[in-house]
């Protein structure tokens, strides 16, 4: 103590020795970010198109923070995401892979070009993607990974296989010995669910099975939400079923009064369930209301197919009026495109750099769509490739140049140059994710893990307030605090033999009693708005809390 003592005496001489002040937290914050801004000017500028397209938002307002301390907290959280922003513009250059297309000479057309052309004049590892499976147990479906390295592929005689289909290594194939009408891939490349002919079987890696979902009864499509953990699905009978996987509980169950649902994709922008009918109108549910949250009337006409861009920006229908549409379902107002075809399409999917893939048969097409500003541009054909039986299902592969397509006879891998986006986020998908990081990332996706309640047309909504809701509320309930016992008349009836004074007596008590019962209920109501806003702001500590206490279930007040 002595010594502590003898140092701070020193360190109080030396300052009145010298005549200076310590420096403050605010002096240190703006001399880190003066030294900050010099060392900006010393480097080479930025774009300021790049910085705003990494932007933040602008600083925060400091005018209503009084004490010294939250200044100083807000500020270095300003400073370092200016910083922050400043060193995504910069790393923009580091990111120089481009996507390429197909250009041909003049007088040729892309179209002419073959696959047997593509791969001779293309390095080995991308010749090695274009390959064929000729199996006899389809029509198959198929899937690809969110990392696009894993596929799975379903026949409908019972055949489902699971693979690495870049280093060609299988995972694990078997027989259900039943129909199977649809598979998706999970969390990832550990577990599956095939649709087969009673009920959803969930199988992990090694073909064993997990689970079997009886609340998904006759499914026929199945998709899978990643940042809610919920696996949806469509029955011919008309049904809509959602399930949460992390803890094996299902979300919602209700009839869409559609009929057989055999059209159906999810929006990946906000997690919504789009559907097809047989009237032309695209449905799009949540699972937390039992009528769709909005409608679109796409086609006069039955819906063949319909898919919705990575980005969830526009969405593409098709159907037997020989037409496809392009959306912005964003705005959900007339088309955008209108394009017409010799037949109607079988099946689309648009791909992460705009392309647009359709099946006519056994002809699968790849459309560049028109970028004029107009929106009127014409459609032609990118790419056409004739495959042995009829498609019944195709898919771009994530983070590859490669159109996955399934047909009655088999799988065939497509070589789309163009089609994929070759900058990747290894934070949201990583290729080549080893075994560590994969267990990483379910950890954290589980800790991220988005409620379902949050599902809806616009998920920015969440985070707002609904200023004249809660101005009304606040209204009432200042007026309900305020308020005063109510005025009581009351005049007994006139009796013979009952004098004026106690007539008067009678009605005294009687108002007495009832201006007592008024007060006790308006302090009752009191006491409880009271102790509702004292709960809001002081959360239970009753009960031990943990980061898992997110999934576990509501209970439902009776």
């Amino acid at each position: 103590m002595g010594a502590v003592k003898k140092n701070h005496l020193e360190a109080k001489r030396l300052k009145r020795r010298n005549g200076k002040k310590f420096p403050t937290q605010e002096a240190e914050v703006f001399d880190r970010e003066k030294h900050r801004k010099k060392k900006s000017k010393l480097q080479v500028p930025v774009d300021s198109e790049v910085l705003m397209r990494h932007s933040r938002g602008q600083r925060l307002n400091l005018a209503g923070v009084k004490t010294n301390v939250h200044k100083v907290r807000e500020m270095r959280k300003d400073i370092n995401i200016e910083y922050a922003t400043e060193q995504a513009a910069r790393t923009e250059i580091l990111l120089d892979e481009d996507h390429g297309y197909l250009e041909a000479d003049k007088g040729e057309n892309t179209t002419d070009i073959s696959q047997k052309e593509i791969t001779e004049h293309v390095d080995i590892t991308t010749a090695a993607k274009h390959f064929s499976l000729a199996l006899g147990f389809g029509p198959y479906r198929m899937r690809y990974t969110k990392n696009g390295t894993q596929l799975l592929v379903g026949g409908q005689r019972g055949h489902v296989a699971a693979f690495n289909w870049v280093q060609k290594k299988l995972l694990c194939e078997m027989n259900v010995m039943e129909s199977v009408h649809d598979v998706t891939w999970l969390m990832n490349q550990t577990m599956f669910a095939v649709a087969q002919k009673d009920w959803v079987h969930v199988y992990d890696s090694k073909g064993v099975e997990v689970h079997c979902v009886k609340t998904m009864h006759r499914s026929l499509r199945l998709e899978y939400l990643p940042y809610h953990f919920l696996l949806n699905s469509a029955s011919e009978n008309g049904f809509l079923s959602w399930i949460d996987i992390s803890i094996g509980q299902s979300v919602a169950n209700y009839n869409a009064r559609m009929g057989k649902l055999t059209v159906m994709t999810q929006n990946p922008w906000n997690a919504v369930t789009c559907t097809g009918g047989s009237k032309g109108v695209v449905s799009m549910w949540s699972p937390m209301v039992r009528d769709p949250l909005a409608k679109m009337l796409c086609h006069p006409v039955q819906l063949t197919a319909i898919a919705v861009d990575p980005r969830g920006n526009h969405m593409a229908t098709a159907a037997l009026d020989k037409k496809v549409k392009i959306w912005d379902i964003r705005q959900l107002e007339g088309p955008l495109e209108t394009y017409h075809l010799n037949t109607p399409a079988s099946g689309i999917d648009l791909s992460q750099r705009g392309l647009m893939g359709l099946s006519m048969g056994n002809v699968c097409e790849i459309y560049r769509r028109s970028t004029e500003e107009s929106g009127k541009g014409s459609m032609s054909p990118y790419i056409r490739q004739r495959t042995d039986g009829s498609i019944s299902n195709l898919r771009f592969c994530p983070y590859e140049d490669i159109l996955g397509v399934a047909t009655e006879k088999g799988f065939t891998s497509l070589i789309v140059p163009g089609s994929g986006e070759p900058n990747f986020d290894t934070f949201e998908a990583n290729p080549y994710q080893s075994k560590t990081q994969r267990r990483e990332e379910e950890v954290h996706s589980l800790l991220d893990k988005v409620p379902a309640e949050f599902i809806a047309l616009n998920p920015n909504q969440i985070d707002e307030v609904d200023v004249p809701s809660a101005k009304a509320r606040l209204e009432a309930k200042v007026k309900l605090l305020t308020l005063k016992p109510p005025k009581i008349d009351f005049e007994p009836r006139a009796r013979t033999g009952v004098s004026k004074a106690k007539r008067i007596k009678i009605k005294q008590n009687v108002k007495d009693a009832r201006l007592r019962e008024a007060v006790k209920e308006l302090r009752e109501i009191k006491q409880t708005i009271l102790e509702q806003e004292k709960k809001s702001e002081t959360p239970a500590i009753d009960e031990p809390t943990s980061v898992l206490d997110r999934f576990k279930t509501k209970k439902v007040k009776k």
